[in-house]
């Protein structure tokens, strides 16, 4: 699951029958939730989501109302910009210990220098790139030790939350996962080092949120994302590598859905402990 690490061969993906259940041919296996939550879903369906005949949810209004209007979501110049930077940290386009000037990266893209600035000022507070006073940004030099030390830390709260989590969370609620361990598989089939980083963070952070705990997401992700930043030296993130780790994510789904504690524990800890290499 992690980008930035240098490994030394290729962990195989896992095998259809082994953690994973998924069949020979590649596809996800059907989400199976138990009887009980097969009812409630079924009742829910029904009624459409809405109370049974003779009840009435409270405040609900008997007149048709028109929709509320669909908020307008606009993004930033910055925003994209960072996004863009972000990604090509990611791929190794911008170079560890090269140093990028605003104005530069500006032309790059097609705009000013001012959006590149602010987006290289948040870079800077997640510690991928340090000001360079009047030359610019120096894109960070991490090295293996980095990358351990972030993998130690984010096992120390990630793999309790998971496992209380294992053992709480209907199968159900894993089941709308699905979709996101696709996406990680969707990129590494690809090689799109940069979407697979985002369907990376997007799967922990779905997980995590189950657990209720802003806070506890919010320094995750943090974290996860530093981790995801290239090495200073060591080979580029393979193809094979990422379809490795895809395959992670979907076997402990199916994990968490079977609500297999002891196949849960060992695939969350085998992914923290490969993180540093």
């Amino acid at each position: 699951m992690e980008q930035g690490s240098a490994r030394e061969g290729v962990r195989p993906a896992y095998a259809p029958g082994a953690f994973s259940r998924a069949p020979a041919d590649g596809r996800m296996p059907e989400c199976r939730v138990p009887e009980q939550a097969r009812g409630e879903q079924a009742g829910a369906e029904r009624t459409g989501g809405r109370p049974a005949d003779g009840e009435q949810a409270r405040g609900e209004h008997t007149h048709s109302e028109p929709p509320a209007p669909r908020a307008v979501q606009r993004h930033s110049v910055r925003g994209q910009i960072l996004d863009a930077l972000r990604a090509a940290l990611v791929d190794g386009e911008l170079v560890p210990g090269q140093v990028y000037s605003a104005p530069a990266l500006g032309a790059r893209f097609g705009v000013s220098a001012t959006p590149v600035r602010e987006a290289m000022q948040r870079l800077a507070v997640e510690g991928a790139v340090e000001v360079v006073p009047n030359r610019g940004f120096r894109v960070s030099e991490r090295g293996p030790r980095e990358l351990a030390e972030l993998a130690e830390v984010r096992a120390l709260i990630e793999v309790p939350v998971m496992m209380g989590l294992a053992r709480t969370v209907p199968a159900h609620r894993w089941c709308g996962l699905r979709p996101l361990a696709e996406a990680t598989v969707t990129a590494a089939a690809v090689g799109d080092r940069a979407a697979y980083a985002e369907s990376d963070r997007a799967f922990h952070r779905a997980v995590l949120m189950l657990s209720g705990n802003e806070q506890l997401v919010a320094v995750a992700d943090e974290l996860h994302r530093r981790s995801q930043w290239p090495l200073v030296s060591g080979p580029a993130t393979r193809r094979a590598d990422l379809l490795a780790d895809a395959s992670e994510h979907t076997a402990l789904l199916d994990a968490l859905v079977s609500q297999d504690l002891a196949v849960v524990q060992a695939l969350v800890r085998e992914h923290f402990a490969g993180a540093d290499r």
